[in-house]
């Protein structure tokens, strides 16, 4: 296993040994050893659809932590841009490449003092010749900086997913989809064939009685009869009695080709653990509370607790993801479930109203009742 040297620095590290494909995804037509960015996995609608609703939905949540520093931290993370942007960013990268990384830059008291959101191709991680923890090489866009190596593992958030080595690296969800996107790829391009092709051959022009013409007869009659349509523009076609036209329709196979890039669909959902009616545009027919329902926050939560396990492993305290800004946006159920708490008995009314209060559904300043 070769050794990787830091200079001048006595930290030296082995590369993680797994596959080649452990840190950086597939390309969509299988070639090895590639990094794709984001820009070209985001060219699939179904992939696009379904990366910004997670993405968006896990930035809607709120993190929670449990010292007032950190949770400053968590609020305002880097200073180029603002909190919702740079988290999005990070889980829609954590979700394509199924890792997603964010220097830590400290001040000289240790504490943080921004983030900065690094690309999966910008950073290398090794491990300790000890075994005893991770260091990264960095790559940052800014000149000024250039590559930093041997970072230690405390300096980088590193979110991943599930993990083939226990966990130092993580897998992208779109290694199970090589072979589905490339077929979709394949669907796509057969399809915009046919329709070419069918676009090119816009009907038949049949010579009744006109005897066995020969190829240039037929070619010179048929640029005449093209000429006659389009200096009729939208009008009439005028034909004798020796001549018929029967215009060509998309046929049902070329339909079905159409049709082809739904089970593709399904096919992404199922990889991403949601519904396919997130990503084929039915979620629409039904209500906000409906579309969203358990098994879409069954599948929120098993994306946080990838999240909330680093940030709580690198920073002070516990830290936690509320999701129910997402699955309850207007506070409605939320209310009724406290409302009929306080019916039962279970907590009196000063506490249903100090709980309402706390989860912002009352205004603080809401004046006392006079009951």
């Amino acid at each position: 296993m070769p050794i990787f040297n830091s200079g001048g620095n006595s930290q030296s590290g082995l590369t993680i040994a797994d596959d080649d494909n452990v840190i950086n995804f597939l390309n969509p037509d299988g070639s090895n050893g590639k990094y794709v960015d984001a820009r070209i996995a985001l060219r699939n609608s179904d992939v696009y659809s379904v990366i910004f609703q997670l993405s968006s939905d896990l930035a809607n949540g709120r993190l929670v932590a449990e010292s007032s520093r950190t949770q400053n931290m968590l609020d305002n993370p880097t200073v180029t841009a603002n909190a919702h942007a740079f988290w999005q960013s990070m889980f829609a990268q954590l979700l394509l490449s199924g890792e997603a990384f964010a220097y830590r830059w400290r001040n000289q008291n240790g504490i943080d003092s921004s983030w900065e959101y690094l690309r999966p191709s910008q950073v290398t991680p090794f491990l300790l010749e000890d075994g005893s923890g991770l260091i990264y090489n960095a790559t940052f866009d800014e000149p000024e900086i250039g590559v930093i190596e041997a970072i230690p593992q405390s300096d980088m958030i590193h979110l991943r997913l599930m993990s083939r080595n226990g966990g130092k690296t993580g897998i992208s969800p779109l290694t199970a989809l090589v072979s589905e996107l490339s077929i979709h790829d394949a669907s796509n391009k057969l399809t915009l064939t046919a329709l070419a092709r069918s676009i090119m051959a816009p009907g038949i022009l049949s010579i009744n009685k006109g005897g066995l013409l020969d190829n240039s007869m037929k070619s010179a009659r048929s640029r005449q009869f093209m000429q006659q349509m389009n200096d009729s523009n939208s009008g009439p076609i005028v034909l004798d009695d020796l001549e018929s036209y029967t215009p060509l329709e998309v046929q049902g196979n070329v339909a079905q080709l159409l049709s082809q890039a739904t089970w593709t669909g399904a096919q992404i959902a199922k990889v991403y653990g949601v519904s396919d009616s997130i990503i084929n545009g039915q979620g629409d027919q039904q209500s906000s509370l409906d579309m969203i329902g358990n098994n879409y926050i069954k599948a929120l939560t098993r994306y946080s607790n990838a999240i909330t396990s680093e940030l709580t492993n690198k920073l002070a305290g516990n830290i936690t993801l509320d999701l129910r800004p997402v699955a309850d946006p207007a506070g409605d159920s939320y209310a009724n479930t406290i409302s009929s708490l306080a019916k039962n008995g279970t907590i009196d009314d000063n506490q249903a109203v100090w709980l309402l209060t706390k989860s912002g559904y009352f205004p603080e300043d809401m004046p006392k009742s006079t009951n």
